[in-house]
């Protein structure tokens, strides 16, 4: 093993580790000799979403290695959710990863992250019960525990995260300033079809009849955004008022909250985030605010 070419690393070529050990030793080293990594965390089924957080990645000022984690999280799943029809289509996703430059991609099992006994998992304080939480109980503490697990097998400088996960992206961010994680947590917009309908692995549960349905929740969060020199209430009145248009999706949430998701926002920049279910599929999305009043 040398300082710039630790084994199981191929400068231009991607290398698939499974073990957390192996996939340390690789980063630490190129850490060592002054290399930047760059880490962008997914459950797979890369979609062109997961493409735009890993040239996000590539591009970075100084991260010369990008590497991109591939694991179906068993503990944010809870009773009921999609755990099993998760699809895993791993040669698909490794060839995106191919396509896009990626040096080392880690695909860990269950047992390797989970090993028996471990029932140590991160708290995501009062923020984890509210919005998804409140829908998703113990969501958030699985997703913390398992991003906790990657920041220290991987050891990144940055990590790359989607803001159509916005609630996620800020719970990551404070985690690491709470826990002292020494890297940068990075959102990158959210990248979206045709018809504006947020990027999703879950878009491809959507029935024929309910796809188009699906484009509702964009044309709320933009009707809102229109008229957010009235205040507040008109934002989320204009939102719930395209919203009441389509029978078909039942709403979990629509809230209007600052940068850091705190309540009561009343002027400034604001985030106005939505969750609704259309059939079996449920769909997230958010925009950006500016309250003027």
């Amino acid at each position: 093993m040398t300082a710039t070419k630790p084994r199981g690393y191929t400068p231009g070529q991607l290398t698939v580790h499974a073990d957390p050990p192996a996939l340390h030793a690789v980063t630490r080293t190129l850490k060592g000799a002054g290399r930047r990594i760059a880490l962008v965390p997914t459950m797979g089924a890369l979609h062109d979403g997961h493409r735009e957080l890993i040239r996000h990645a590539r591009l970075a000022k100084g991260a010369s290695v990008t590497v991109v984690s591939i694991f179906v999280n068993p503990l944010q799943f809870g009773p009921g959710e999609d755990l099993e029809r998760y699809p895993r289509p791993l040669e698909a996703d490794l060839e995106m990863c191919r396509e896009e430059g990626v040096e080392l991609v880690f695909t860990p099992g269950v047992e390797d992250m989970y090993p028996a006994g471990a029932d140590t998992t991160v708290s995501p304080g009062a923020l984890g019960d509210e919005m998804e939480g409140a829908v998703r109980p113990g969501h958030f503490a699985g997703v913390l525990t398992v991003v906790s697990k990657l920041f220290h097998v991987v050891a990144p400088d940055v990590a790359y995260f989607g803001e159509k996960d916005y609630q996620q992206l800020v719970l990551v961010r404070k985690m690491a300033r709470d826990l002292d994680f020494p890297l940068d947590v990075v959102g990158v917009p959210t990248v979206r079809e045709d018809d504006g309908v947020a990027r999703s692995s879950r878009n491809a549960y959507l029935s024929a009849a309910d796809r188009p349905r699906a484009a509702v929740l964009q044309e709320a969060l933009r009707a809102g955004a229109s008229v957010s020199a009235q205040g507040p209430e008109a934002v989320l009145a204009a939102a719930r008022a395209v919203l009441a248009r389509e029978p078909a999706l039942e709403l979990d949430y629509l809230e209007l909250r600052d940068p850091d998701l705190r309540p009561d926002v009343r002027q400034g920049k604001a985030r106005l985030l939505v969750a609704a279910r259309l059939g079996t599929t449920r769909l997230i999305d958010n925009i950006t605010v500016q309250l003027e009043i």
